[in-house]
């Protein structure tokens, strides 16, 4: 007599489907959450601009109250969810199938839950990376270099120094550290693969961590650009998925880190002569 085949069963021999659905739907999520505003109140399209350094604005400081905070954080974390996620999407779908590898093997058991696993514990790197850049903006509207409504930078010499800052990193050997990481998901795996969904999400926190150590500095540009400007958050996804992905990605860094370098020192020359 021929088994039969669950549902169950037959969803997990398709978890590289699943996960991969999961993935898409996840980052379209929270692209349309950046779109309707992020819960700021505020109109998307109102606050982006192509021009740069974006104009400036007489401004009221922002009135940071627990709930305001609140927000800002899930602003920061659903917006790197955004940017992010499709540069991980890969290595998520890598360690998916090598799941699925070992339990075609008979070493282990199912393969969607521990993948899912890794995959929330990259995205808890972020929710780090999120708490930090929400208190740094608390700081830097408090010190009237940021635009408490606009949420750009309305300090030229600022505005500089940090792409100038974020350039240097570029050259730096922990960026390129950190980039080798994130460049080479199948050395990864051998390296640091542990089954189950504790070990998973350990994986993912780790693997998160080097793309964090890489790209910090680029996701710190949107105080100069714009936290809500669309041309720069979409402008940074697409070039950090290039910088992870093209053949070239080291070079690309490095050639980016000059560009930065020179846009930064051209904007800090043009707000001392104006």
């Amino acid at each position: 007599m021929t088994q039969e085949t669950t549902p169950t069963e037959l969803l997990l021999k398709r978890e590289r489907l699943v996960v991969g659905a999961g993935l898409v739907i996840l980052t379209l999520l929270a692209w349309w959450w950046l779109l309707v505003g992020a819960g700021t109140g505020m109109d998307t399209m109102a606050m982006t601009t192509w021009v740069f350094p974006p104009p400036v604005h007489a401004q009221m400081p922002a009135q940071w109250t627990p709930a305001y905070a609140g927000i800002m954080f899930l602003m920061w974390w659903i917006m790197m969810i955004a940017m992010m996620t499709p540069s991980a999407a890969p290595m998520i779908l890598l360690y998916a199938r090598a799941y699925r590898y070992e339990q075609k093997l008979g070493r282990l058991t199912s393969a969607v839950t521990p993948t899912f696993a890794f995959a929330l514990g990259y995205l808890l790197a972020w929710f780090g990376f999120s708490l930090a850049a929400t208190a740094l903006q608390f700081g830097l509207e408090e010190a009237g270099l940021l635009h408490a409504m606009w949420m750009w930078s309305i300090d030229s010499i600022f505005t500089g120094t940090l792409l100038i800052a974020a350039g240097a990193y570029q050259l730096t050997p922990l960026k390129n550290v950190c980039l080798e990481q994130c460049r080479s998901p199948a050395q990864f795996l051998a390296e640091n693969f542990t089954p189950g969904a504790t070990g998973a999400l350990r994986m993912g926190l780790k693997h998160g961590t080097f793309c964090l150590g890489c790209c910090w500095f680029l996701m710190a540009l949107l105080f100069a650009g714009g936290l809500m400007n669309l041309v720069w958050i979409a402008g940074l996804a697409i070039y950090v998925l290039i910088e992870k992905v093209a053949p070239q990605g080291f070079w690309i860094a490095r050639l980016a880190g000059f560009v930065l370098i020179a846009a930064g020192l051209y904007v800090v020359a043009r707000g001392l002569l104006v």
